[in-house]
């Protein structure tokens, strides 16, 4: 039986356009979730509505887990003296 890849070549770049379409798609999905509460009123399509809250979620652990996955790095001359971003 075939494994799963475990190790990937992506670059910084390739991870930016990865997060910049699940976020588009999750905006896209949630349009039409609010399309949907929106449309039906009371009597929502509940079966549609839990997909929908579920691809939902999925998306937003996604993007956390690349999230966490990152590494900030604070200048090296910061080190010695309190550091102020911006």
């Amino acid at each position: 039986m075939a494994g799963y890849n475990k190790t990937f070549e992506l670059t910084v770049n390739d991870i930016d356009r990865i997060e910049t379409a699940l976020r588009l798609h999750k905006q896209a999905v949630s349009r039409e979730r609010i399309e949907l509460a929106d449309a039906q009123g009371a009597t929502t399509d509940a079966s549609r509505a839990e997909r929908i809250d579920a691809e939902l979620t999925a998306i937003h652990d996604l993007l956390g887990r690349l999230h966490n996955q990152k590494i900030f790095y604070r200048p090296a001359k910061a080190k010695k003296v309190p550091y102020v971003s911006g």
